[in-house]
């Protein structure tokens, strides 16, 4: 049945790997009658995890859809994966929805991911929740969980119902506050729910203080303030297995979370005009009777239904037959079959309107990110962008068999449109093709899905660290190229200077030529040139970054100079201004976590400081184990996962994601240079 915008909820279920969000979703699905009964991550039966990679491994590689419809209201829920590896899939549903739903395992309490989806969420402006799953484990500390919360993520984090019974139920703090809690006090946690929401609107304060109570009827605009506001986050507590908690799970997102009317519009921007970011920005309206925006946060090609884009409406109304643009694409497609997801299975509907998430197939032109619209006007419309982590992990790939090289850059290609996080370039210097992402299993789930699915081998060498080169000071460089063979020459002189940028800041290339010495034309071959110097510096063959090239003057010769000229002149030169100005090599630094067993502690402690690393916390996650938190290398990571494995008797785990690149060490510099081969000049 077709839901009007004010009765749709939009809901991402993120955190740490293993909490329990699969199964969450499971049991909602369940308790809305969506599915006879919940599968099982076990048994590889849920609705979410449908592919054969995630039921090989027993956890989410990839985001998925499922809907569900409870008390006249349809819920979107995306189940996000929460491997590292795997957090480009989670960090691409946060424009799909109004409220991020963090999920904690009560076990193992705040965890790096947790903390980490936490602050994206608040980023992107999206009303938050906590849900605490399996609450009716043994040996778990809920008090001292709530606690932990508070100090992670702020006094606004407040329970909004309490496990009862052992764990085997909850009772309400917001609507009904009345019974006996596992901890805390119901009324207590009924009161600061209460003193937190008034805090947002004054009138309604002034009421509070002088009658006492409110009633939760008049709480309800407050409420969905002070969610938009990030002034209040609440907690709720749940075990999918057991049930406790889900039907009032349901009840918090229909009665409090954000419907697309209420909740903080992402925003977009136009890219065609110039001014401030805020004279560029584009709200979009969540009306279906206006022009449509939407925005695709997933692709994925099955080899047998072709490529599916999934989207979010932010504005207008999508039907069958509607024509809609794919970004700045200048011919409309005609929506053929419009789908609601639920899992792998597709539901064909009439239309959607904003709020909605749904999918069309068969569109080669659909891509991840890409606006949709039905105004040519809306052509140079952008979401702004997403803070996804840097590929570094990275593996040297090429076909087994002799004539599969086309093959091979055809199904990369369709693996890179799913992934936003899985990179492939071509390696200029060493002739490699290289496939880059965040980590070990995030390449071999991508190498073992080109073997299962596209039924093509693989054959790869050990990681190649993303080494990157930059410089330490400013200098000037020099090239005239001149060349005569008979007939029509080549020439084209160029002077540049070279500078440092702050790390991260990428490339700069500024035209400062003054009376046409270099005429205009020109320019951009020798910007050309110093780009291709970019793709493999000169010192030791890395890609060049944080530089900024400024040319300032030259010569041309009326006849000889050509844009192959003047190209060749500006790498020449660039290369020369480089040489001069203390060149380096930075290397790739990740943040890691280790989870072992405490008496492990000291090994492993001991082990990070030999490998060039810097130990920045340790805590306790349960009675006999802690979370090591470090910065290392990322050279000296490579096995480190047997290495712990044999440390810990196999009880030991680590996760890692991008934090800076720094500098390397001068001796494996001057290696590195050393064992440099540039290529021969044409």
């Amino acid at each position: 049945m077709p839901y009007s915008t004010e009765a749709i909820r939009t809901v991402a279920l993120l955190g740490h790997t293993a909490s329990g969000k699969t199964t969450l979703a499971e049991a909602l699905l369940g308790s809305a009658g969506m599915i006879e009964a919940p599968g099982s991550v076990e048994r590889g039966n849920t609705v979410c995890d449908y592919d054969p990679l995630e039921r090989k491994y027993q956890h989410s590689l990839h985001s998925a859809l499922a809907h569900l419809d409870y008390r006249d209201t349809r819920i979107h829920l995306i189940d996000t994966p929460g491997y590292p590896d795997f957090i480009g899939q989670a960090i691409s549903a946060l424009p799909a929805v109004e409220s991020a739903a963090i999920v904690i395992n009560a076990q193992t309490g705040i965890e790096m991911i947790t903390v980490r989806m936490m602050e994206l969420a608040q980023q992107r402006k999206l009303c938050r929740m906590i849900i605490v799953n399996k609450i009716d484990a043994e040996n778990i500390d809920l008090p001292g969980l709530v606690k932990r919360i508070q100090e992670s993520f702020g006094k606004e984090c407040l329970p909004i119902n309490l496990p009862a019974a052992g764990g085997s139920k909850v009772v309400d703090c917001f609507f009904n506050p009345a019974g006996e809690a596992d901890f805390s006090s119901v009324e207590e946690a009924h009161r600061a729910l209460v003193d937190q929401v008034v805090e947002v609107d004054a009138d309604l304060m002034a009421l509070y203080l002088e009658q006492g109570e409110i009633a939760p009827e008049q709480l309800h605009a407050p409420f969905e303030q002070a969610l938009r506001e990030g002034h209040l986050v609440p907690i709720c507590f749940v075990s999918a297995r057991n049930g406790a908690g889900i039907r009032e799970l349901l009840d918090v997102f229909v009665k409090l979370m954000p419907n697309p009317t209420e909740g903080n519009p992402p925003l977009f921007y136009r890219d065609d005009i110039s001014g401030s970011e805020e004279q560029r920005e584009i709200r979009s309206v969540p009306d279906p009777a206006q022009h449509v925006l939407a925005h695709v946060f997933k692709v994925t090609v099955d080899p047998f239904i072709g490529k599916l884009g999934v989207f979010r409406i932010h504005q207008g109304t999508v039907m069958r037959d509607s024509l809609l643009y794919v970004g700045d694409g200048r011919k409309p497609f005609r929506v053929g079959h419009l789908f609601l997801l639920q899992g792998k299975e597709q539901a064909e509907v009439a239309q959607c309107v904003p709020g909605d998430i749904c999918a069309v197939a068969k569109v080669e032109d659909i891509a991840f990110d890409a606006v949709l619209h039905d105004a040519a006007e809306d052509a140079h419309i952008h979401l702004r962008p997403l803070p996804f982590p840097l590929p570094i992990y990275a593996l040297a790939i090429e076909p087994k068999r002799r004539g599969d090289e086309q093959r091979m850059w055809e199904i990369l290609h369709k693996l890179t449109a799913e992934d936003p996080c899985l990179k492939v370039e071509h390696m200029a210097s060493t002739n490699e093709t290289v496939l880059l992402g965040l980590g070990e299993l995030h390449l071999r789930c991508a190498l073992e899905r080109m073997t299962e699915v596209y039924k093509i081998d693989i054959a790869t060498r050990p990681p190649k660290i993303a080494y990157r080169e930059t410089i330490a000071g400013k200098a000037e460089g020099h090239h005239r190229h001149k060349k005569q063979s008979g007939g029509a020459g080549q020439f084209g002189e160029v002077f540049l200077r070279v500078e440092a940028l702050p790390r991260g800041s990428g490339f700069e290339f500024v035209d400062a030529v003054k009376g046409g010495a270099i005429p205009g034309q020109f320019i951009p071959a020798v910007e050309k040139g110093v780009r291709q110097v970019l793709e493999a510096g000169p010192l030791a063959g890395f890609p060049m970054q944080d530089v900024r090239v400024t040319v300032y003057d030259g010569k041309s010769h009326p006849v000889d100079s050509k844009e192959v000229a003047f190209a060749t002149a500006g790498r020449k030169a660039f290369i020369d201004a480089v040489l001069k100005a203390r060149p380096i090599v930075l290397e790739p630094i990740v943040n890691v976590e280790i989870v072992a067993p405490e008496e492990n502690m000291g090994d492993i402690t001991g082990d990070i400081a030999a490998k060039r690393g810097q130990i920045s916390g340790m805590q306790t996650a349960q009675s006999d184990t802690v979370v090591i938190a470090g910065q290392v290398p990322l050279s000296e990571l490579n096995g480190y996962q047997s290495r712990l494995h044999a440390a810990t008797g196999g009880r030991g785990s680590y996760t890692m994601e991008f934090s800076h690149y720094d500098l390397v060490p001068p001796a494996l510099q001057q290696k590195m240079a050393s064992q440099h081969r540039p290529m021969p000049e044409e």
